[in-house]
């Protein structure tokens, strides 16, 4: 939180001076060409824009969890598929990018509306999906660290040294801020606006369906914890009736073809030279091949020889070096500078309704519907046919009531299918249902990562609430179980 606290007095500290002067020396300072003032709608379009691409990238400095879901190898930098993340500091820039990058710009969004919004309607909507973007941000962190500062976490004046709230604690509390929000949104007035043209276009309407998936998708993560299983119940079912009906609704954040707001993955491959670092891992490889998945062609290239014959899907080993040549490598479609980022789509949350209805949750129908509907539009999503979709469920082995299969293990592996490209998700499934089942990587250096460890600065320097947030998850290890992970 050093970095945090330090970051965020640099950007207040100019305001205050600013306003600490007279009008005479103000305008000696002006710089017509440098703004002195900032819109809130900047900040959120900047806070959002943050939010996405870390969820999107494919950087192995800030997301090694292609990795752990074993949907990529590495071909030359070994570490990350090895589940190294300490070796280029990564929970220290994840930890940074969504409290500084990401929370800090929406809090201070959220604090300019009500100065710049002078509509008590615009400003209500304006609040809800600000909040909406913060209460999706605090779910990753949560996911992935456990107990995190919440409420003394932007309190920088009054508290120096933020405490740890409890995970659990802080998740109930985004549970009624995200009942709140969609509650209080009014189609009737204006929000955001084009502040959201990447992902809506203030349309509140859509920002309704959005926030109850995300609704959704917080219920059942915490399905399988047992003193609160009523909590899951009661907001899953709230959430059923005004999620994403089809894939129109998707939360595409749309990249631009030009920057500042190209697909980082394009920057990342192209821009900064890497695509040859990546291939497909052979986990996922054998998954799609094993199912004559319509996807395969979809995610990956065939493999080719130095002479350029056509090898067919080739995948090399979790953990191993294995070369660029030789190997199936992400389909050029994903690296375009326009290609979409993700936040929230149909198929997860027909997957997220199988299983609610697995678990007897009041939902409007059967696993076995849900689960098929959203196995055909992910195919439909990536540019899959009717046909092709109908052809791959037919097959004994997908379909659902014949796979030979826990439900768990059913749901857990095509929504891990389904998630390509977007491995953050997949991996909040993978831990709380303990499926897809991953081989171990050659030369692991722990069993599977089930959280990040926290920041290096945060030990040094708020060390007092580092070592009591440590101690009440069970350990800073990235094996030990987060507060949803019950299997």
């Amino acid at each position: 939180m050093k970095a945090f606290k330090q970051n965020l007095l640099i950007a207040v500290i100019p305001l205050i001076l600013l306003s600490a002067c007279s009008k005479d020396l103000a305008k000696l300072n002006n710089d017509p060409k440098s703004p002195t003032t900032i819109s809130y709608s900047a900040l959120f379009t900047q806070g959002q824009n943050e939010l996405v691409d870390l969820l999107t990238n494919a950087d192995y400095n800030f997301n090694p969890v292609n990795f752990f879901e074993q949907y990529w190898q590495e071909t030359t930098y070994l570490n990350e598929s090895q589940y190294d993340i300490f070796y280029r500091g990564i929970p220290d820039l994840d930890w940074n990018v969504l409290y500084l990058n990401v929370l800090s710009n929406l809090v201070q969004a959220d604090s300019l509306a009500k100065k710049q919004v002078t509509d008590a309607s615009q400003l209500a909507n304006v609040h809800a999906q600000i909040d909406i973007m913060e209460v999706t941000a605090f779910y990753y962190l949560l996911t992935t660290y456990g107990n995190v500062p919440y409420t003394d976490a932007f309190e920088i004046v009054k508290q120096a040294f933020p405490k740890y709230d409890d995970a659990m604690t802080v998740y109930k509390d985004l549970l009624k801020r995200i009942s709140g929000d969609i509650a209080a949104l009014n189609d009737g007035a204006e929000g955001v606006g084009p502040a959201d043209q990447l992902i809506y276009a203030g349309d509140i309407d859509a920002w309704k369906k959005f926030a109850s998936s995300l609704e959704l998708r917080m219920g059942i993560t915490i399905a399988d914890v047992t003193n609160d299983d009523n909590l899951a119940k009661t907001t899953v079912e709230a959430a059923a009736p005004n999620v994403f009906t089809s894939n129109d609704d998707n939360a595409y954040y749309v990249y631009l073809s030009a920057p500042p707001y190209v697909n980082p993955i394009y920057n990342f491959f192209i821009l900064q030279a890497r695509q040859k670092d990546f291939v497909a891992c052979t986990t996922f490889i054998n998954q799609l091949q094993s199912n004559n998945d319509p996807r395969l062609p979809l995610f990956f290239a065939t493999a080719t020889n130095s002479s350029g014959a056509n090898l067919g899907y080739i995948g090399v080993p979790p953990g191993q070096a294995g070369g660029y040549s030789g190997h199936s490598a992400p389909i050029p479609l994903i690296y375009t500078p326009a290609f979409r980022g993700v936040l929230i789509d149909y198929p997860e949350t027909q997957f997220y309704l199988a299983e609610a209805a697995e678990r007897g949750y009041n939902v409007g129908g059967t696993a076995e519907s849900f689960y098929k509907k959203g196995v055909e539009a992910s195919i439909l999503e990536w540019g899959g046919t009717q046909a092709e979709a109908d052809a791959y469920y037919a097959q004994p082995s997908v379909n659902y009531a014949t796979a030979s299969a826990s439900w768990k293990e059913k749901i857990g592996t095509q929504a891990w299918i389904a998630f390509y490209n977007r491995a953050w998700d997949a991996w909040v499934d993978s831990r709380r249902l303990g499926a897809p089942a991953f081989p171990k990587p050659d030369k692991a250096v722990s069993d599977f990562p089930q959280r990040f460890t926290y920041p290096v600065t945060e030990t040094n320097v708020n060390q007092d609430n580092y070592q009591a947030a440590a101690s009440a998850i069970g350990g800073d290890k990235v094996t030990t179980k987060l507060f949803f992970v019950q299997n």
